[in-house]
């Protein structure tokens, strides 16, 4: 397979790197093949050098048009800067990669580098992922993409887009489980200490970073489902206590906060359990003790609704 992963002014070269030594390595663990299984390449639109963030100058390689996956890394970004400032910068790379959509190349992005998929057009009508600290506003900016920030990795109709920089890893070992099966790939992965098989970025995602989202019904919407934490979750029953139909309750919902209530409550759970987790490891002679009272104050229920909701945070928004 022929890779082609486009370095741009202002990339971030790590995410590069990255991804195609991983693929170096793997093509040692797959030794005995006729040829290296992946063909890697790091190309430039313009076919010349570019200078990355931090100023580091990167070497282009030729024939960037014979490649049958292209991978676009992210770019320096900041949450307080307009995302469109620099996009405007890469109109030549923009086209290119909906050139290459166009004639059946598959495009993956990592992190931040799905605002130029979204830029060629390449996430209308798909489901996507990015840096959990800039789905919201990836979602606004394309309201024709359906966002899913929990999740690492989003696959869909030949365009793959994952969470931030080190998912440039996760990127990379899914190609190879893809194409040389997962033994090899969980060997590179294991020799590269690369993570296996991590489905969400939502243990990762500091709510206080996040934009803040001030409307009523959301406000009391999150608050109902805080106050039933422990039991489960029933889309149904949290339509019927706001008068509203299911669907009208998640198009509200999301269209106030950016996504579903279930993925609320997924987040909710997470930061309790974290503090209870925290409280107990403070505390080491109360950790074998369950409180004589609610469920909901439960470390290890709270924690396992927790752990069941990570597992699940790449489902239905239902």
């Amino acid at each position: 397979m022929r890779v082609g992963v486009l370095a741009y002014e202002g990339c971030l070269a790590a995410e590069i790197f990255v991804f195609t030594d991983l693929l170096l390595i793997a093509n040692r663990v797959a030794d005995g093949a006729p040829a290296d299984p992946f063909e890697v390449s790091v190309i430039a639109a313009s076919g010349t050098p570019v200078v990355a963030a931090g100023g580091f100058s990167l070497g282009v390689q030729e024939g960037h048009h014979d490649i049958d996956h292209l991978v676009v890394p992210g770019f320096e970004l900041v949450p307080s800067e307009d995302p469109a400032t620099r996009l405007s910068l890469w109109d030549r790379e923009i086209e290119f990669i909906r050139a290459c959509e166009a004639r059946g190349v598959r495009v993956s992005s990592v992190c931040v580098g799905a605002y130029l998929l979204g830029e060629a057009g390449l996430l209308d009508g798909r489901r996507c992922t990015t840096s959990w600290l800039y789905g919201a506003d990836l979602a606004s900016r394309y309201p024709g993409a359906t966002v899913r920030t929990d999740s690492l990795i989003v696959q869909d109709d030949g365009v793959t887009t994952t969470a931030a920089f080190t998912a440039a890893l996760d990127l990379a070992t899914a190609l190879v489980r893809e194409h040389l099966g997962d033994k090899i790939a969980r060997t590179t992965a294991r020799i590269t200490l690369a993570p296996e098989n991590r489905t969400s970025q939502a243990p990762y995602i500091l709510d206080s970073m996040l934009p803040a989202k001030h409307t009523q019904f959301a406000d009391d919407v999150g608050r109902w489902l805080v106050e039933r934490m422990a039991e489960p979750y029933d889309l149904d029953l949290l339509s019927s206590a706001f008068h509203l139909s299911t669907r009208t309750m998640l198009r509200k919902f999301k269209d106030e906060t950016g996504e579903s209530p279930r993925s609320y409550l997924q987040r909710a759970r997470i930061r309790k359990a974290k503090r209870l987790s925290a409280a107990m490891k403070f505390c080491p002679e109360t950790a074998t003790k369950l409180p004589a009272g609610g469920h909901e104050t439960c470390p290890v229920a709270v924690m396992g609704s927790a752990r069941h909701d990570v597992v699940c945070l790449t489902g239905s928004d239902g």
